[in-house]
């Protein structure tokens, strides 16, 4: 028998984890590890606590968690049942959904036939339309998902917008007082004092100095469009469709995970090597730090473009000869991702192995490190316990201001065809296809509107979160 959507159950359902997915757990895990690890120690706490009393940096957080949330959601990947057997046998599909495309399952299904403008209940060009009684003229035809639910188009889509934004304004309303009065009840328990003793220590800042204005502000700009996009996005298409039909918004909100997943995994990638031969370059200098001299400026040497394209038609190439190895459309643009993060990393790891050497070289003059080597300390104490605490500032400041330069990468190098693969929805691509639109009359602006605005967002609050991380961090501002 046949198995429709309504009908699966949790037990017909097939988890099919990506290679990127396992990475990101990976992350999830160790991120989880530092936290438990940082909050025993007071030296690693002061810098975070600090960064949290910071309003700027507290709104950029929620807001990049905000992100985050989106992007792990979309990584929990598994296969729907198609045809259940009468032996029990369960035939699975090939196509491989995510856990954020169930809870957004209307964007994704509500597909057109090509064009459609923001809000619209037409598509955006005219078409020889049949009418009732059997003439044909050009018009421009009706959605089956955008405004169906209006019987004039016309004359009911502006009350009907109206309507559904008051109502996600006030539903986001009460979900905030609702959140509100959570956060007053736990803080007047946790010091002990009256609930109108609490609003006020809210609204001055808090006993522990956080910004609970910000945050309350932050979180709840998000609650109010998470509302607005569940009265409109299910009748509407908010932000357009593309030239196939798919709901812009939806696209937008996948590309999430693919710059997510470039700027961390990448960066997991480079860490080791540019920390490992860094510090050991500027340390025991020589013959090792002329060979790792020779390594990085060679790298630095050789197009990074020119590697990136070999890299990508290597994979391609490997691919397309194991055919049985990648049963679906996604572990196949899955294993381009990947592979286009490796080649990132390796060629994105010189700038940080410089800075490291040169901090080497100065701290391996310093008087402890030479009672160290004078008591016989081996080289790898000296570099663990003395080196590299002292060169974790720098490294925590260059990661998080080259995150917010490698979800650029990827759109430019998806904008020049050596990106990700064409059938992963990520901004690049969305950016690529929009050349061809702009130049069409009339132009399509929307698509390219719409991967701008998250990816500035993602950019923007990424570099706030870092100059935070850096104040923070850096000892020489610290200290001042």
């Amino acid at each position: 028998m046949n198995v429709t959507e309504n009908t699966i159950a949790w037990w017909q359902l097939t988890p099919n984890i990506l290679w990127t997915d396992w990475l990101i757990y990976l992350l999830l895990i160790t991120v989880g590890g530092f936290i438990f690890y940082a909050r025993r120690h007071e030296h690693l706490c002061a810098p975070w606590r600090q960064i949290m009393r910071r309003r700027l940096a507290m709104g950029s957080c929620i807001i990049l968690l905000a992100f985050a949330v989106v992007g792990v959601l979309d990584s929990i990947h598994f296969r729907q049942a198609v045809e259940v057997k009468d032996d029990g046998a369960i035939r699975y599909s090939n196509e491989t959904i995510s856990l954020f495309d169930q809870l957004v399952l209307p964007l994704k299904n509500n597909t057109e036939k090509t064009y459609s403008s923001p809000f619209a209940t037409h598509l955006y060009a005219k078409e020889n339309v049949e009418a009732a009684d059997g003439s044909i003229s050009r018009d421009y035809p009706r959605l089956k998902h955008g405004g169906v639910h209006l019987l004039n188009s016309g004359m009911e889509k502006s009350d009907d917008i109206q309507s559904r934004v008051m109502t996600g304004i006030g539903h986001s309303a009460l979900l905030m007082l609702l959140l509100i009065a959570v956060l007053v009840i736990w803080q007047s328990k946790k010091n002990t004092q009256t609930v109108t003793a609490t609003l006020k220590v809210i609204w001055q800042g808090g006993h522990d100095g956080l910004p609970w204005k910000t945050i309350i502000v932050t979180v709840g700009a998000i609650v109010l469009l998470i509302c607005l996009s569940r009265q409109l996005a299910t009748v509407y298409h908010v932000f357009g469709t593309d030239k196939v039909g798919q709901d812009v918004f939806y696209l937008t909100l996948k590309s999430i995970r693919t710059g997510l997943v470039i700027g961390t995994l990448t960066t997991l990638i480079m860490l080791p090597f540019a920390i490992m031969l860094g510090i050991m370059a500027g340390y025991f200098r020589g013959w090792i730090d002329d060979v790792i001299q020779y390594i990085y400026t060679t790298l630095n040497s050789i197009p990074s473009v020119l590697l990136i394209v070999a890299a990508v038609l290597m994979i391609q190439v490997l691919i397309d000869n194991n055919p049985d190895v990648f049963a679906t459309l996604q572990q196949r643009a899955d294993v381009k991702l990947l592979a286009l993060c490796f080649i990132l990393g390796i060629t994105s790891w010189t700038g940080l192995c410089r800075l490291l050497r040169g901090e080497s070289l100065k701290l391996r003059e310093a008087d402890y490190i030479q009672a160290a080597q004078a008591f016989g300390v081996s080289h790898f104490k000296i570099i663990t316990r003395h080196i590299l605490p002292n060169v974790m500032h720098i490294v925590l400041i260059l990661v998080v201001l080259d995150f917010s330069g490698l979800v650029l990468a990827e759109a430019v190098l998806s904008y020049v065809g050596v990106g990700v693969d064409p059938s992963m929805i990520s901004w690049g691509n969305m950016i690529n296809g929009a050349r061809l639109e702009m130049a069409r009359e009339p132009i399509v602006w929307w698509s390219l509107m719409a991967a701008f605005v998250f990816m500035l967002l993602l950019v923007l609050t990424a570099n706030l979160f870092a100059d935070a991380v850096r104040d923070a961090f850096d000892p020489r501002l610290r200290s001042q």
